[in-house]
C-alpha cells in the first residue's frame, strides 16, 4: 500500500514541479512585456514632443526608413494596446497557475501524510 501511495506522490510531485516551471516561464515573459511597455511609453512621450516639421525614421532591418509622424504615433499606440493586452493575458494565466499550484500543494501534503501513516503502519506490522 505504501508503495502505491509513494508512486502517486512522485507523480504529483512531478506535476507540481512542471507547474512551477510554467509559472517561472510565464513570469519571465511578463517581465519582458513590462520592459517593452516601458520602452514604448518612452517612445510615445518622445513622439509627442515632435511637430510635423521633424523627421521620424523607422528601423527596418539594417536600414533607416523615413516614416510619417502620425503613422509612427499610430504604430506605437497599437503596439502599446497589444502589449497591455498580452500583460493582462499573462496576469490571468499566472493567477490560474497559482490556483492550480496551490491545489497541487494541498494534494501533495495530504499524500505525504497518508504515505507517512502507511509507513508507520508497515513498521508496526514488522
Amino acid at each position: 500500500m505504501a508503495e502505491a501511495i509513494h508512486k502517486k506522490l512522485q507523480s504529483e510531485l512531478e506535476k507540481y514541479q512542471q507547474m512551477q516551471k510554467d509559472v517561472s516561464k510565464s513570469m519571465t515573459s511578463r517581465q519582458k512585456l513590462e520592459a517593452q511597455l516601458t520602452e514604448n511609453n518612452i517612445v510615445k512621450e518622445e513622439l509627442a514632443l515632435l511637430d510635423s516639421q521633424n523627421t521620424v525614421y523607422k528601423l527596418i532591418g539594417p536600414v533607416l526608413v523615413k516614416q510619417d509622424l502620425d503613422e509612427a504615433k499610430a504604430t506605437v499606440s497599437k503596439r502599446l494596446e497589444y502589449i497591455n493586452g498580452e500583460i493582462q493575458r499573462y496576469e490571468t494565466l499566472l493567477k490560474e497557475l497559482e490556483r492550480k499550484s496551490e491545489q497541487h500543494r494541498e494534494v501533495l501534503s495530504s499524500l505525504q501524510q497518508e504515505y507517512q501513516r502507511a509507513q508507520g503502519q508497515a513498521v508496526g506490522k514488522v
